[in-house]
């Protein structure tokens, strides 16, 4: 019995010899392995991160150049479009062409949509052109007022589509810019009556134009008195305060301006 039982140790000795053995040289077999992975897997975090910074280096180089190109061109377009006649070539464009003809030669007395682009467009360029201070005074001795006065207008022509209502709100911006800081160019405004259809287009279905009629009286009220009291006389408060609950934000902004 003494033999068998040293024999089966010596087996389970041998056993676990040889088990470890294995496991030694699986291990020395598989650290080679792990270590290639590791140093590839650090290689390819360099790489991505050298690239991340390479492209970081170029998307600023390329804002930087984007930046001095805007700042330069767009001064310089605005002074040779002032310098080359476009402020009263533009004015002129506000004025109401003549009505279309039919092919029979007789007067239409239809209205179509596209009469108005014109007009558009060139309200919203003089409103671009009037944001520069020392544009404003040359825009004015053009004649452009009466002008933009006469577009805010329209709707009492029986106009009520979208061509119109855009027209309509490109004057108000305009005379906005046109009064910005400008003292004399408010009185101006008062003057050639911009004032009461500028209240009265509060009162327009079309939200856009709500505000900006909205806004052209803020800059009209501000610092004249005189502008003030006509507001206040032409019945503006009450529409005002009604706009107070519009769901549109910035007419909200512009009635509480």
């Amino acid at each position: 019995m003494e033999v068998e039982r040293q024999r089966r140790s010596g087996q389970k000795r041998r056993k676990l010899e040889e088990e470890s053995s294995t496991a030694a040289a699986t291990s020395s077999h598989a650290s080679p392995s792990s270590a290639v992975e590791e140093e590839e897997m650090g290689v390819e975090e360099m790489c991505c991160h050298r690239s991340q910074e390479a492209l970081a280096r170029e998307v600023r180089a390329q804002v930087d150049v984007l930046e001095r190109a805007f700042s330069w061109r767009l001064a310089e377009a605005v002074s040779v479009i002032v310098e080359g006649g476009a402020v009263p070539a533009l004015v002129k464009h506000l004025q109401e062409p003549p009505p279309l003809l039919v092919r029979d030669g007789s007067a239409s007395g239809e209205d179509r949509p596209l009469e108005h682009e014109v007009e558009n467009g060139s309200a919203f360029a003089l409103g671009l052109l009037a944001m520069k201070p020392e544009h404003q005074q040359l825009i004015n001795d053009a004649g452009a007022l009466p002008l933009l006065v006469n577009l805010l207008k329209r709707h009492k022509k029986g106009y009520n589509y979208w061509a119109v209502n855009g027209v309509i709100r490109r004057a108000a911006d305009a005379i906005t810019n046109l009064a910005r800081g400008n003292s004399n160019i408010k009185t101006y405004v008062r003057i050639e009556g911009g004032i009461p259809p500028l209240v009265q287009l509060l009162e327009s279905i079309d939200m856009e134009v709500q505000r900006a009629a909205a806004g052209a009286l803020s800059i009209l009220a501000s610092k004249n008195e005189s502008n003030k009291n006509q507001i206040v006389e032409c019945k503006a408060l009450p529409t005002l305060i009604l706009m107070l609950q519009s769901v549109d934000p910035s007419v909200h902004y512009e009635a509480v301006s």
